[in-house]
C-alpha cells in the first residue's frame, strides 16, 4: 500500500477528525463515500478507495453518506459539537454544568457527550470547565481583586470548594498566590545561543521561562507579558550555572536530569511534556504518535496546542514533534529556529 494511503487508512480506522476535509473514502460494496470520522462501522480494506475531495468521489460514481454528511461546509460536525459545548461552558462559570445537563442541552447521551469531548479536545468537559475557571480566578487575582471577590466572579460556590479545587493548579494557595502574582522574585538572563538571543528566568523553585527573540528588549518585553506583576531582576552571575546547562545541552550534550522547571501545567499538558522529553536528541516524533503514546490517539489537536503553550523551549523539546507528513509544522518562536534546531540536533548524534 501507498506510504499516504496506508496513513488515510490508519486515519479511517481511528476515525480521525482532523483529517476530515483532507480526503474521503469511498466503499465499493456499499457506493457510499464518507468522511475518516464517520463513525459508521469500519469496511474491509479492499473495498476502500480514497479521493481527495468529494467531487472527484461523485465523479466516480459514488453517493454522500447520510450519517456524516461529508459534503456538509460545516466541518467535522463532532468538532462543531465540542466547539458549542466549550462555549456553553465558557457562558455558564457561575454555576455547575454537568454531564446530564449538557447531555439534554445537546441531545447527547451524557456518555457520548464525554467521549466525543475527550476525543477532541483530550480532556472531559468538567476538566475544561476547571480550567476556564481556574484561568478566571488567575486574571481576578492578578488584577488585584480580593481572594472572595475573585473567588465568586469565577464561578466559585464556597472557599472550600475553591482551596480545594486549585490549590494543585495554582501550586499555591489563592492568597499566597494574589500575593506572590504581584510580588514574585524572578530572576533572568540573557545570552548568545545558536538561535540568537535567549532568556532563561526562574523562580527558587527553578526554570519558569524560556525564550528566544531578536533583540534583549524584546526578549524583557515577552518576560513582562509573560509575568506581569513579578519582581523581574536581571541577574547574569546567578542564572550562570542554568545558562551553562542549556547552552550545553543545545551543543550536543546530554541534559542535566536534575535541572529544576517551576511550570504550571494541566493534567494533560504534563502528560504531553513528559512525552516530549522522552524523545532522544536528534529525533523527532509526530504529533499523533504522541497521542497515542499518552493513549489517545484523537487527540492529535490538543497535542499541538500542549506543544504551543510550552513555556520553557528547549528544556521541553516541542521543537522535535513534527507533522505527520514530515513538514515541520509551527513553533512559537518561529520554524526559522525549530529547523536550525532539528538540523543542528541531528548533526550532531
Amino acid at each position: 500500500m501507498p506510504p499516504r494511503n496506508q496513513d488515510r487508512w490508519e486515519a479511517v480506522v481511528a476515525r480521525d477528525g482532523s483529517q476530515d476535509g483532507a480526503f474521503v473514502f469511498a466503499v465499493s460494496s456499499t457506493g457510499v463515500y464518507c468522511r475518516p470520522s464517520c463513525p459508521s462501522k469500519r469496511p474491509r480494506r479492499e473495498n476502500v478507495t480514497f479521493y481527495r475531495s468529494s467531487s472527484e468521489a461523485e465523479k466516480a460514481g459514488y453517493r454522500a453518506c447520510l450519517r456524516c454528511r461529508p459534503r456538509a461546509t460545516g466541518g467535522n460536525p463532532r468538532s462543531e459539537m465540542v466547539k458549542a459545548v466549550c462555549r456553553y461552558i465558557e457562558q455558564h462559570q457561575d454555576e455547575p454544568v454537568t454531564l446530564e445537563q449538557l447531555g439534554k442541552v445537546f441531545q447527547q447521551s451524557p456518555f457520548h457527550l464525554q467521549r466525543s469531548f475527550k476525543a477532541v479536545l483530550g480532556i472531559s468537559p468538567r476538566a475544561y470547565a476547571d480550567s476556564c475557571r481556574v484561568n478566571q480566578l488567575k486574571r481576578n487575582l492578578q488584577a488585584g481583586h480580593s481572594v472572595t471577590r475573585a473567588m465568586y466572579d469565577a464561578g466559585y460556590g464556597s472557599s472550600s470548594r475553591l482551596y480545594e479545587r486549585t490549590a494543585s493548579q495554582l501550586g499555591m494557595t489563592p492568597d499566597k498566590y494574589r500575593r506572590g502574582a504581584i510580588a514574585a522574585p524572578i530572576r533572568y538572563t540573557c545570552t548568545d545561543s545558536p538561535l540568537g538571543r535567549m532568556l532563561i528566568a526562574a523562580t527558587d523553585k527553578g526554570i519558569c521561562a524560556i525564550q528566544f527573540a531578536d533583540s534583549d528588549d524584546e526578549l524583557e518585553h515577552g518576560l513582562k507579558r509573560e509575568f506581569p506583576f513579578a519582581n523581574r531582576r536581571r541577574d547574569d552571575e546567578a542564572m550562570e550555572s542554568l545558562k551553562h546547562d542549556l547552552l550545553s545541552h543545545m551543543r550536543g550534550e546530554k541534559l542535566n536530569p536534575s535541572l529544576p522547571l517551576d511550570i504550571q501545567a494541566t493534567a494533560f499538558q504534563r502528560r504531553v511534556w513528559s512525552c516530549l522529553q522522552a524523545i532522544p536528541f536528534g529525533e523527532t516524533r509526530s504529533y499523533s504518535q504522541i497521542a497515542k503514546t499518552i493513549g489517545q490517539p484523537n487527540a492529535r489537536r490538543a497535542v499541538a496546542r500542549a506543544c504551543a503553550t510550552n513555556p520553557v523551549a528547549v528544556a521541553i523539546p516541542c521543537h522535535r514533534v513534527v507533522r505527520e507528513d514530515g513538514d515541520q509544522g509551527g513553533y512559537r518562536w518561529g520554524v526559522e529556529r525549530k529547523q536550525a534546531l532539528l538540523e543542528m540536533e541531528q548533526k550532531q548524534v
